[in-house]
């Protein structure tokens, strides 16, 4: 990580982009079709970044993972032997340099994920971010600074808004047929042992962002607000309960929609019965879903409210295939985009939504009042960190070195 964020010091000031297929030529004019694979690579080679190797091995027909990158040169190796991938380095300057590539996949600590986005936008090169985008809102927006300046983009991995049921959830949600929203329930209740903990970046506000509300929960609650639209005001508590962390282990909110809905959200690593759950009640109709860390068809739950049982036909209505809410999907959808000439998704709006709600939290959980969409601005503690330099508890964390 250290290399990494030197490497990305190097690299932040302004240039022209140098490829010819910059993820913005991409995403403003239509591809013909049938097109060579898009070129992709990925940087950082630890567990998440096999998901996305998973991913493209699967769309090969249609991208095909050219490069990798990681300061732990042995891992990118075997990454690289296990996945195919014809070029291995340690700098991820030196292969946006040597490689003509069309989106770049950014899996490293979160620390390193706004320099190195900033990074590969000045490259010329589509971004897409693990989750969170970044460490704050500050920083975030620092990334839309460079999005305007270079036209590339950065976008945000949210998988689960791609499953086909999530889809067909807000398409029925926005077309009126559910009714109005008026209430939600979002749980991430997970489980992380102290030894979870044990890797030095884990835990830490500097490294992670926050705990469970910034790196479990999100995934949840992302969800619920691709449904629910804008929220409007967030109040909060966190605590750290038991886990050898400078984090918060778990969060709770209460939350008010600009639709005039209400919502509670809850965000544990503490709950030895792991499970992930939404529960959306319209006018009309209530819509569940509980899965762990990927859901299908199976794990959702249509009911209409009496007097609208015409509406099961709806919610069934359609062939899409049944896949798990995982990487693929949204890697199709930027796929597509391109193709047809569309704005790929999450983009920094929508993800700045998202990121905006967990620093709410944060803030209304540490000052003891409600934060409302927009209040926490410019130099705000809790927009330049999400602790806000205001967490009630000592820190158990070591210093990185």
């Amino acid at each position: 990580m250290t290399s990494f964020l030197g490497a990305v010091a190097a690299a932040t000031a302004p240039r022209s982009p140098t490829r010819s297929g910059s993820g913005t030529k991409r995403e403003n004019t239509p591809m013909p079709s049938p097109r060579p694979p898009y070129r992709v690579a990925i940087i950082g080679t630890g567990g998440i970044a096999h998901a996305h190797a998973e991913a493209l091995t699967e769309l090969s027909e249609r991208a095909r993972l050219v490069a990798v990158a990681d300061v732990d040169l042995t891992r990118a190796a075997e990454f690289a032997d296990r996945f195919s991938v014809p070029h291995v380095f340690s700098d991820p300057q030196a292969l946006l340099e040597s490689q003509d590539l069309d989106l770049v996949h950014i899996c490293t600590p979160p620390q390193t994920h706004a320099p190195l986005a900033t990074m590969v936008m000045r490259a010329g090169v589509t971004a897409l971010v693990e989750k969170p985008t970044a460490l704050s809102l500050r920083e975030l927006d620092q990334l839309a600074t460079v999005q305007e300046e270079t036209g590339s983009k950065v976008l945000t991995v949210f998988q689960h808004r791609y499953g086909a049921a999530a889809v067909r959830l807000r398409r029925l949600a926005d077309s009126g047929a559910l009714g109005r929203p008026l209430v939600a329930t979002c749980e991430t209740l997970w489980y992380r042992s102290d030894a979870y903990f044990e890797v030095p970046w884990r835990g830490r506000w500097d490294v992670e962002g926050g705990g469970p509300t910034m790196g479990h929960g999100i995934h949840q609650f992302d969800l619920m607000l691709s449904v629910f639209g804008s929220w409007s005001q967030i109040t909060a508590l966190a605590e750290r309960q038991a886990r050898p962390t400078d984090t918060e282990d778990v969060s709770i909110a209460a939350v008010r929609f600009d639709n005039g809905a209400l919502a509670t959200v809850v965000n544990s690593l503490l709950s030895p019965r792991e499970t992930s759950r939404l529960r959306f009640d319209f006018e009309y109709a209530t819509v569940e879903l509980e899965h762990l860390y990927g859901y299908r068809e199976e794990h959702w739950r249509f009911t209409p409210a009496p007097g609208h049982e015409e509406l099961s036909a709806l919610w069934t209505d359609g062939d899409e295939p049944d896949i798990t809410s995982g990487h693929r999907l949204q890697i199709e959808a930027v796929l597509d985009a391109w193709e047809t000439g569309q704005e790929p998704g999450v983009c920094l709006q929508d993800a700045r939504r998202t990121l905006e709600f967990a620093a709410a939290t944060y803030a209304s959980a540490f000052r003891g009042v409600p934060v409302a969409a927009g209040e926490l601005t410019d130099d705000d503690p809790f927009a330049v960190s999400m602790d806000g330099g205001a967490v009630p508890w000592e820190p158990v964390k070591e210093a990185l070195v």
